[in-house]
Protein backbone atom coordinates (compact mmCIF):
# COMPACT_ATOMS: atom_id res chain seq x y z
CA UNK A 1 0.00 0.00 0.00
CA UNK A 2 1.34 3.34 -0.82
CA UNK A 3 2.45 5.78 1.99
CA UNK A 4 -0.18 8.44 0.74
CA UNK A 5 -2.78 6.53 1.23
CA UNK A 6 -2.01 4.99 4.46
CA UNK A 7 -2.06 8.50 5.50
CA UNK A 8 -5.27 9.43 4.30
CA UNK A 9 -7.06 6.51 6.04
CA UNK A 10 -4.95 7.28 9.64
CA UNK A 11 -6.12 11.28 9.51
CA UNK A 12 -9.70 10.17 8.05
CA UNK A 13 -9.92 7.78 11.21
CA UNK A 14 -8.93 10.48 13.41
CA UNK A 15 -11.43 13.03 11.91
CA UNK A 16 -14.39 10.55 12.16
CA UNK A 17 -13.19 9.62 16.31
CA UNK A 18 -12.81 13.35 17.21
CA UNK A 19 -16.19 14.10 15.45
CA UNK A 20 -17.70 11.35 17.59
CA UNK A 21 -16.18 12.67 20.74
CA UNK A 22 -17.24 16.24 19.86
CA UNK A 23 -20.78 15.36 19.67
CA UNK A 24 -20.85 13.29 22.74
CA UNK A 25 -19.39 16.56 24.29
CA UNK A 26 -22.16 18.51 22.47
CA UNK A 27 -24.88 16.38 23.99
CA UNK A 28 -23.68 15.96 27.34
CA UNK A 29 -23.29 19.98 26.94
CA UNK A 30 -26.74 20.30 25.89
CA UNK A 31 -27.88 18.20 28.60
CA UNK A 32 -26.21 19.81 31.60
CA UNK A 33 -27.64 22.76 30.09
CA UNK A 34 -31.39 21.43 30.06
CA UNK A 35 -30.79 20.37 33.80
CA UNK A 36 -29.97 23.52 35.06
CA UNK A 37 -33.10 25.05 33.54
CA UNK A 38 -35.36 22.39 34.92
CA UNK A 39 -36.97 20.75 31.61
CA UNK A 40 -39.24 22.71 29.65
CA UNK A 41 -43.28 23.87 29.60
CA UNK A 42 -45.90 24.57 26.69
CA UNK A 43 -46.78 28.11 27.25
CA UNK A 44 -49.68 30.07 25.21
CA UNK A 45 -47.99 33.04 22.79
CA UNK A 46 -50.23 35.16 19.90
CA UNK A 47 -50.06 33.41 16.69
CA UNK A 48 -50.59 36.55 15.09
CA UNK A 49 -51.92 40.27 16.39
CA UNK A 50 -54.20 40.56 18.99
CA UNK A 51 -56.16 43.42 18.94
CA UNK A 52 -57.16 44.97 22.80
CA UNK A 53 -60.58 44.70 23.79
CA UNK A 54 -60.87 41.71 20.98
CA UNK A 55 -62.12 38.46 22.20
CA UNK A 56 -59.31 35.95 21.71
CA UNK A 57 -59.83 32.85 19.53
CA UNK A 58 -58.06 29.51 19.49
CA UNK A 59 -56.40 30.53 15.42
CA UNK A 60 -55.10 33.57 17.66
CA UNK A 61 -52.76 31.47 20.11
CA UNK A 62 -50.08 28.85 19.62
CA UNK A 63 -47.89 26.80 22.43
CA UNK A 64 -44.00 27.28 22.66
CA UNK A 65 -41.52 25.50 25.22
CA UNK A 66 -40.84 27.29 27.69
CA UNK A 67 -37.42 26.72 29.85
CA UNK A 68 -38.96 26.17 33.88
CA UNK A 69 -36.17 28.39 35.12
CA UNK A 70 -38.64 31.04 33.31
CA UNK A 71 -41.44 30.40 33.81
CA UNK A 72 -43.36 32.35 36.56
CA UNK A 73 -46.35 30.43 38.25
CA UNK A 74 -50.07 32.58 38.12
CA UNK A 75 -48.78 34.50 35.32
CA UNK A 76 -48.03 32.96 32.48
CA UNK A 77 -50.77 30.62 30.78
CA UNK A 78 -50.00 26.94 30.40
CA UNK A 79 -54.08 25.90 30.01
CA UNK A 80 -56.42 26.73 27.94
CA UNK A 81 -59.35 26.89 29.52
CA UNK A 82 -57.35 30.51 30.82
CA UNK A 83 -57.98 31.94 27.86
CA UNK A 84 -61.98 30.92 27.41
CA UNK A 85 -63.69 34.14 26.96
CA UNK A 86 -60.88 36.65 27.41
CA UNK A 87 -59.67 39.68 26.04
CA UNK A 88 -56.78 41.76 26.28
CA UNK A 89 -56.50 45.16 27.79
CA UNK A 90 -53.40 45.40 25.45
CA UNK A 91 -52.26 44.56 22.30
CA UNK A 92 -50.34 41.89 21.81
CA UNK A 93 -48.21 41.08 19.07
CA UNK A 94 -47.21 37.97 17.59
CA UNK A 95 -45.31 35.73 19.19
CA UNK A 96 -45.13 37.66 22.37
CA UNK A 97 -45.86 35.45 25.66
CA UNK A 98 -49.64 35.73 27.12
CA UNK A 99 -49.49 36.75 30.41
CA UNK A 100 -53.03 36.62 33.17
CA UNK A 101 -51.86 40.03 33.83
CA UNK A 102 -53.31 41.34 30.41
CA UNK A 103 -56.47 39.46 30.00
CA UNK A 104 -59.87 40.13 31.54
CA UNK A 105 -63.08 38.28 31.36
CA UNK A 106 -65.63 38.76 28.21
CA UNK A 107 -69.01 40.34 28.73
CA UNK A 108 -71.60 37.77 28.15
CA UNK A 109 -74.27 40.84 28.20
CA UNK A 110 -76.21 40.36 25.16
CA UNK A 111 -78.04 43.99 24.80
CA UNK A 112 -75.67 46.76 25.23
CA UNK A 113 -78.08 48.43 27.82
CA UNK A 114 -78.34 45.73 29.92
CA UNK A 115 -75.92 45.62 32.56
CA UNK A 116 -74.13 42.33 34.78
CA UNK A 117 -74.57 42.58 38.36
CA UNK A 118 -72.59 40.05 40.79
CA UNK A 119 -75.07 38.39 43.63
CA UNK A 120 -72.97 36.86 46.36
CA UNK A 121 -73.92 34.49 48.92
CA UNK A 122 -73.07 35.89 52.63
CA UNK A 123 -75.42 36.22 55.86
CA UNK A 124 -78.37 38.54 53.88
CA UNK A 125 -78.15 36.18 50.38
CA UNK A 126 -79.15 32.79 50.28
CA UNK A 127 -79.55 30.16 47.02
CA UNK A 128 -82.76 27.99 47.60
CA UNK A 129 -81.38 25.67 44.96
CA UNK A 130 -78.37 25.07 42.83
CA UNK A 131 -78.23 27.54 40.37
CA UNK A 132 -76.07 27.23 36.41
CA UNK A 133 -75.09 29.19 33.78
CA UNK A 134 -78.18 30.96 31.29
CA UNK A 135 -80.61 29.50 34.32
CA UNK A 136 -83.34 32.49 35.21
CA UNK A 137 -84.12 33.01 38.87
CA UNK A 138 -86.68 35.15 41.03
CA UNK A 139 -85.70 37.53 43.33
CA UNK A 140 -87.61 37.87 46.66
CA UNK A 141 -87.01 40.30 49.43
CA UNK A 142 -87.66 40.94 52.99
CA UNK A 143 -87.38 44.34 53.88
CA UNK A 144 -89.01 47.12 56.23
CA UNK A 145 -90.74 49.69 54.80
CA UNK A 146 -92.51 52.20 57.14
CA UNK A 147 -91.45 50.33 59.50
CA UNK A 148 -93.77 47.31 58.60
CA UNK A 149 -92.09 43.81 57.44
CA UNK A 150 -92.67 43.47 54.23
CA UNK A 151 -91.57 40.16 51.82
CA UNK A 152 -92.18 40.27 48.18
CA UNK A 153 -90.54 39.14 44.61
CA UNK A 154 -88.64 42.13 43.43
CA UNK A 155 -87.36 40.74 40.53
CA UNK A 156 -88.32 37.80 38.12
CA UNK A 157 -87.27 35.71 35.71
CA UNK A 158 -83.87 37.24 35.39
CA UNK A 159 -81.61 35.34 33.37
CA UNK A 160 -77.71 34.03 35.05
CA UNK A 161 -75.47 35.21 32.97
CA UNK A 162 -72.66 33.58 34.42
CA UNK A 163 -71.90 31.60 38.06
CA UNK A 164 -68.50 32.01 40.46
CA UNK A 165 -67.36 28.38 42.19
CA UNK A 166 -65.02 27.23 44.35
CA UNK A 167 -62.12 24.41 43.41
CA UNK A 168 -65.29 22.23 45.37
CA UNK A 169 -67.73 23.45 42.78
CA UNK A 170 -69.72 25.11 45.60
CA UNK A 171 -71.78 28.13 44.39
CA UNK A 172 -70.23 31.44 45.87
CA UNK A 173 -72.41 33.95 43.35
CA UNK A 174 -73.81 34.78 40.30
CA UNK A 175 -73.87 37.43 37.28
CA UNK A 176 -77.36 38.44 36.96
CA UNK A 177 -78.18 40.43 33.69
CA UNK A 178 -80.69 43.19 34.09
CA UNK A 179 -81.54 46.64 32.41
CA UNK A 180 -79.74 49.22 32.96
CA UNK A 181 -82.59 51.01 35.10
CA UNK A 182 -82.93 48.02 37.17
CA UNK A 183 -79.27 47.32 37.85
CA UNK A 184 -79.57 50.49 40.93
CA UNK A 185 -82.40 49.03 42.44
CA UNK A 186 -80.66 45.50 42.38
CA UNK A 187 -77.64 47.38 44.16
CA UNK A 188 -79.73 49.39 46.52
CA UNK A 189 -81.79 46.10 47.72
CA UNK A 190 -78.11 44.18 48.01
CA UNK A 191 -76.94 46.78 50.36
CA UNK A 192 -80.33 47.55 52.70
CA UNK A 193 -82.73 44.74 52.27
CA UNK A 194 -82.84 42.67 55.43
CA UNK A 195 -82.86 39.50 53.17
CA UNK A 196 -82.55 38.79 49.66
CA UNK A 197 -83.65 35.10 48.85
CA UNK A 198 -82.92 33.79 45.52
CA UNK A 199 -85.05 30.81 43.61
CA UNK A 200 -84.55 29.18 40.30
CA UNK A 201 -87.70 29.86 37.81
CA UNK A 202 -88.65 26.89 35.98
CA UNK A 203 -89.65 29.05 32.79
CA UNK A 204 -91.44 27.41 30.41
CA UNK A 205 -91.70 23.74 32.19
CA UNK A 206 -96.07 24.37 31.89
CA UNK A 207 -96.13 26.02 28.64
CA UNK A 208 -96.47 21.94 26.64
CA UNK A 209 -99.25 21.31 29.11
CA UNK A 210 -101.43 24.69 28.03
CA UNK A 211 -100.34 23.76 24.78
CA UNK A 212 -101.74 20.12 24.79
CA UNK A 213 -104.91 21.67 26.68
CA UNK A 214 -105.28 24.25 24.39
CA UNK A 215 -104.87 21.39 21.46
CA UNK A 216 -107.31 19.36 22.90
CA UNK A 217 -110.03 22.09 22.96
CA UNK A 218 -109.67 22.93 19.55
CA UNK A 219 -109.76 19.21 18.67
CA UNK A 220 -113.27 18.92 19.95
CA UNK A 221 -114.21 22.24 18.92
CA UNK A 222 -113.25 21.25 15.42
CA UNK A 223 -114.97 17.62 16.15
CA UNK A 224 -118.16 19.72 16.75
CA UNK A 225 -118.20 21.75 14.23
CA UNK A 226 -117.22 19.32 11.34
CA UNK A 227 -120.72 18.13 10.71
CA UNK A 228 -122.14 21.39 10.40
CA UNK A 229 -119.52 22.09 8.07
CA UNK A 230 -119.62 19.04 5.66
CA UNK A 231 -119.85 20.15 2.09
CA UNK A 232 -120.71 18.04 -1.10
CA UNK A 233 -117.97 18.01 -3.96
CA UNK A 234 -119.43 21.25 -5.66
CA UNK A 235 -118.64 22.92 -2.47
CA UNK A 236 -122.32 23.22 -1.79
CA UNK A 237 -123.99 22.08 1.61
CA UNK A 238 -125.53 18.98 1.60
CA UNK A 239 -129.06 18.84 1.52
CA UNK A 240 -129.63 14.92 2.89
CA UNK A 241 -130.51 16.13 6.82
CA UNK A 242 -133.10 17.93 5.39
CA UNK A 243 -134.40 15.83 3.50
CA UNK A 244 -134.45 13.26 6.45
CA UNK A 245 -135.67 15.78 8.55
CA UNK A 246 -138.81 16.11 5.99
CA UNK A 247 -139.15 11.97 5.84
CA UNK A 248 -139.09 12.34 9.39
CA UNK A 249 -141.52 15.00 10.34
CA UNK A 250 -143.94 12.80 8.02
CA UNK A 251 -143.76 9.69 10.12
CA UNK A 252 -145.01 11.69 12.91
CA UNK A 253 -147.70 13.22 11.43
CA UNK A 254 -149.11 10.24 9.49
CA UNK A 255 -149.99 8.27 12.92
CA UNK A 256 -151.72 11.72 14.51
CA UNK A 257 -153.85 11.22 10.93
CA UNK A 258 -154.96 8.17 12.11
CA UNK A 259 -155.51 8.60 15.40
CA UNK A 260 -159.25 10.49 15.13
CA UNK A 261 -160.41 8.25 12.51
CA UNK A 262 -159.99 5.10 15.28
CA UNK A 263 -161.72 6.98 17.87
CA UNK A 264 -165.05 7.50 16.36
CA UNK A 265 -165.43 3.88 15.79
CA UNK A 266 -164.40 2.69 19.11
CA UNK A 267 -167.29 4.43 20.10
CA UNK A 268 -170.51 2.95 18.02
CA UNK A 269 -168.93 -0.80 19.24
Amino acid sequence: MLESKRRAIIFISISLILALIAGFMFLQKVSELNNKLGGTTKVYVASEQIDSRAIIKPEDVETVDLPNKFLVEGSHIKDPKEITNKVSIVPISKGEIITKSVLKDFSGVGDPNNRLVALFANEKISFDEEVKGHDRVDIVVSHQFEGTPKTETFMSDVFVSRISENNKKKLLGVGLEVSKEDAPKLIHMQNYADSIRVLKANVGKDQPAKEAVNGEKDAEKQAAEKPAEQKTSSGKPAEKPAEQKASSEKQVEKPADKKPAEKPAGEGN
